[in-house]
């Protein structure tokens, strides 16, 4: 880093308690105007009759309720779809910037179908036609379909990344001795990180909220199963709204982690 550009200074608990202070009444304040709204529909909140769809107690012991299976399953969706959709963004974003004509078009090919129809519509493609003549099950299926349409979004991201470093690195590390692969490895990757890990984030707390959609060729997620909730207990807004407060908490948790990573890395960089 360059001695004359100060560094950020990191931020003191009295900011953090203000922030703090911010979200709760923000909170309370939506929560309040939500309440006042409901009161004059004459909504008879049930909220007593939500803790046992979260955790039960079954055979002498605490199991998971639905909404937890559900969250459950949402959690290996996203997990899963989360690493093939870098995979997929990784390898997309080196055939844009490959000197290959055929690579290049066959990238571009796919950005532009993926990005410019909807996700749905894509899910139901994949579960409905490619399915049945690969064999994939329901949540195979989930995964593809996250993956490749999350997986062009980050492919930008990723070549955006890759274009931030400047050339003078490549021409440092070829005169090394360094090949493509060894430059893109040890010099160029770990550098774009640093750019790419914010707008990262981003895309992956929008993959997990995108795997709501998944409900719909029957993969028993959050949303799937807060709808057999709603179904059989007719807890429409006291359901709804635990759903997306575990939604809430799981996206806060996977940029909270994010933001310690990107921390540990500016932290690790030389003055």
């Amino acid at each position: 880093m360059d001695p004359l550009v100060p560094r950020r200074p990191h931020a003191g608990s009295g900011s953090l308690l203000r922030d703090g202070a911010k979200a709760l009444l923000a909170a309370a304040a939506v929560a309040g105007l939500l309440g006042l709204a409901l009161d004059r529909l004459g909504y008879p909140w049930q909220w007593y009759r939500v803790p046992p769809y979260l955790l039960s107690a079954a055979g002498g012991g605490i199991q998971p309720g639905p909404l937890l299976r559900g969250l459950f399953v949402t959690l290996q969706v996203s997990a899963a779809s989360l690493g093939l959709m870098l995979a997929i963004g990784l390898a997309t974003a080196l055939l844009r910037l490959s000197p290959s004509l055929i690579g290049r078009a066959t990238a571009r090919l796919y950005l532009e179908l993926i990005r410019n129809t909807p996700l749905l519509v894509q899910i139901f493609f994949i579960y409905f036609v490619l399915a049945p003549l690969f064999s994939l099950s329901a949540f195979a299926s989930a995964v593809l379909a996250l993956s490749l349409f999350e997986g062009a979004y980050a492919s930008e991201i990723i070549r955006a990344g890759i274009l931030s470093v400047p050339r003078g690195q490549w021409e440092a590390a070829y005169s090394l001795g360094l090949n493509t692969r060894l430059t893109y490895r040890r010099v160029i990757l770990p550098q774009a990180l640093r750019q790419m890990l914010p707008p990262l984030t981003g895309q992956a707390v929008s993959l997990i909220k995108d795997s709501a959609l998944v409900s719909t060729i029957a993969v028993y997620d959050l949303t799937m199963q807060a709808q057999a909730v709603i179904a059989e207990s007719y807890l429409v807004f006291e359901v709804w709204f635990t759903t997306a407060a575990l939604y809430l908490a799981l996206t806060l948790a996977l940029s909270r982690a994010a933001a310690r990573l990107q921390r540990k890395e500016l932290s690790l960089t030389p003055p």
